[in-house]
């Protein structure tokens, strides 16, 4: 396929690891999606739903031509669903080039891009790559530097200078944040969360996503012990008081 010159200018094709697929995501952005998940992650959150993407040699090899190749066949059914490519992982900003070239060629087929990130990479995102991503799907897990640490093991600052990074390039955020009973359902740290994001000015929605284990049987796989295994979701009530938190602020949630 042609190297054609993108907002980001020419991206020079890629070697990558890729997790999984999905071709017709609804949940990663607008409209129906392609959703890329790539290995490699540096966090390891307590409740991650896909441990097995945690090392990057653990997917298999791809050359980022391939991938585009393989979104051009969709393109046209994904245009008319207003929907486009999303990369999701382990954390896409493992393999920044990788995410680029795959970016880039969405672009010149002519489709909404999205990047799902924790942000604590967000340095590896250079302008060039910011520059082939329309939306950031950005998952902040908590908004204190203990509770932080203790969900994945990282700092928060990494994640918060990347958010303030892409309101002051205007990008389009949908913020993500899980509620999990007993670690992030503090009402204090979501209030300083909810009045952050509505201080960026760039957050189009804040979705915020009940606790699950639905990925504790691959921790199982692993033979690791699965750290949540005694935490239950939280009431739908529950949830409803965290959103309202949120809009609280003027921001729209779902």
């Amino acid at each position: 396929m042609p190297n054609t010159s993108g907002p980001g200018g020419p991206a020079p094709s890629a070697v990558g690891w890729v997790h999984s697929t999905e071709t017709g995501g609804t949940v990663d952005g607008p409209g129906l999606r392609y959703v890329l998940f790539l290995s490699g992650c540096p966090l390891r959150c307590r409740y991650c739903h896909n441990p097995d993407s945690w090392h990057m040699h653990d997917g298999h090899r791809e050359t980022s031509d391939a991938i585009v190749a393989e979104i051009a066949s969709y393109a046209p059914f994904l245009k008319r669903a207003q929907g486009g490519v999303t990369l999701s992982g382990g954390e896409p900003l493992v393999q920044p080039a990788f995410c680029r070239a795959i970016l880039h060629g969405a672009k010149a087929l002519g489709l909404h891009t999205a990047l799902d990130t924790s942000g604590f990479l967000g340095s590896h995102a250079d302008d060039a790559l910011l520059a082939e991503t329309d939306l950031v799907l950005l998952d902040i897990k908590a908004f204190s530097e203990a509770t932080y640490q203790g969900l994945t093991g990282a700092p928060l600052r990494p994640t918060l200078e990347f958010a303030e990074r892409l309101a002051a390039m205007k990008k389009a955020i949908w913020l993500r944040y899980v509620l999990v009973p007993g670690l992030t359902d503090v009402t204090a740290e979501i209030e300083g969360l909810a009045e952050f994001a509505a201080g960026l000015g760039t957050v189009e929605r804040v979705d915020v996503l009940p606790y699950h284990d639905m990925g504790a049987y691959k921790w199982a796989q692993l033979s690791m012990t699965y750290p949540l295994a005694e935490t239950q979701p939280p009431m739908p009530e529950e949830t409803e008081r965290v959103r309202d938190i949120f809009r609280a602020q003027g921001l729209t949630t779902h």
